[in-house]
Parts: structure tokens; sequence; C-alpha cells
């Protein structure tokens, strides 16, 4: 009986031992070593060297003007604003993020200017602005400080910078100093630049109506800008 009995036991032993196949050490023979079987994941292609962009102006860019000015009959001063949509240019940068001023211009016809007073509009296109000599205004930018090198390519990667260069306005020019924000994208850039001029700097008198009592000398400028962003 005790001989049957042990009989059938190793019998057991041997069916289990064939059912719990290869062990563990056998089937990770031949395997790759550091995870690079079948599957892993491969490493990321190296990015190439930076390159010269070009930022060209698109539908969406907005420029107004503010001017503080005092009203006859009113004991506080108001903000007279201006807006244009009549905004081109481009901007190229180097693939160090210098600016290249031969191919950078940016242009805003002063003629579409328009405020909420027909009247005012009138006076400033005539006298002050003299559109009809001077209908554009011009800034050729020619360095840029803050701006990163290389530029941002990043979804919703952000800078801020100041963008100087030459301004032509009513026939005169000067040396003028933007504040930029921006958000860089792969294929647009968008922000806001924002600066101040006087209105001695560039030789045009301030406007001066039958209800203005005074007009401030400066002038603040704002653009919020959309550019296409392409590789050169």
């Amino acid at each position: 009986m005790k001989l049957q009995t042990r009989i059938l036991a190793l019998a057991v032993g041997v069916v289990m031992l064939g059912l719990s196949g290869p062990s563990t050490s056998a089937q990770g023979a031949g395997q790759p070593q550091g995870g690079a079987g079948r599957g892993a994941a491969a490493p990321p292609a190296p990015a190439g060297p930076p390159t010269p962009v070009k930022l060209e102006l698109s539908e969406g860019t907005k420029g107004r003007f503010k001017v503080q000015e005092q009203l006859a009959g009113i004991n506080f001063p108001s903000d007279a604003v201006g807006t244009t949509e009549s905004i081109t240019g481009t901007l190229v940068l180097g693939a160090d993020s210098s600016v290249n001023s031969s191919q950078s211009k940016l242009t805003v016809d002063l003629r579409t200017l328009k405020s909420d007073q027909q009247l005012r509009d009138g006076y400033i296109q005539r006298n002050t602005l003299q559109t009809d000599k001077f209908p554009l205004a011009e800034f050729v930018p020619r360095r840029a400080v803050g701006l990163p090198s290389p530029l941002p390519a990043s979804q919703q990667a952000q800078a801020g910078f100041q963008l100087i260069g030459d301004m032509t306005v009513h026939g005169m020019t000067s040396e003028v100093t933007w504040n930029v924000v921006a958000t860089f994208m792969t294929d647009t850039v968008a922000g806001r630049a924002t600066t101040t001029l006087l209105f001695s700097q560039f030789g045009m008198s301030k406007p001066s109506l039958a209800r203005l009592l005074s007009v401030d000398d400066k002038i603040q400028l704002e653009v919020e800008f959309r550019c296409k962003r392409t590789a050169l």
C-alpha cells in the first residue's frame, strides 16, 4: 500500500513539472539587455542647428494710439483712441535671433486711423499727421534685446524683449524702443508691443479744436500682432 502511494505521488510530481513549462531563467535567455527588445521606444532624433526665421504679420494684427485730452465742460481727462488694421511687414531674425535689418520693415497706413469722432479724425489727418504728404509710418528694427536664442519653438513658449529701431513718421526719423511680450509656437508668433512717442519728437503739432482744452504731448502706441512663422 505504501509503495503504491509513493508511485502515485511520483507520477503527480512528474505531471506538475511538465505543466510548469521552462524555467524563468530559460525564458529570459537570448533577450537583449537594457530593455531594447521588441516594443521599446526608439531614442529621439537629435535637434538640428538653429536656422534663420521670418515673421510675417498676418490677419488679426491691430494697432492703436492713445492720447490723453481735456475737453471743455468735463472735469477729468480722457483718452482719445484711434485704431487701424492696415499694418503690414516682416521681421527676419538670424539663427542667433539677431535682427536682419535689410529684410525687416513694418508699415502702417495712417490714412486708415479711426476714432469715435470724425471731426477729430479729419483734423488729425489734415493738420497733425498731414497724411496727404506723409501717408505711412514705417519702423525698421535694428536690434532685439532679451530675445531668446535660439527662438523658442515649443507650444506656448513666452518671452519678453525689446525691439529697437528707426521709426519714421511725418517725414522725420527717430529711434524708438518697443516693449514686446510674445507667445512663440511652431508656425505662429502672437503678442503685444507698446511704446511711447512725443508729438515734438516727429515735428507734429498737437490737435487744437474748439472743445479741446489741452492735449498731452505723449502718444501711446500699441500693436496686437499675429505673425506667420517660417524657417529660412
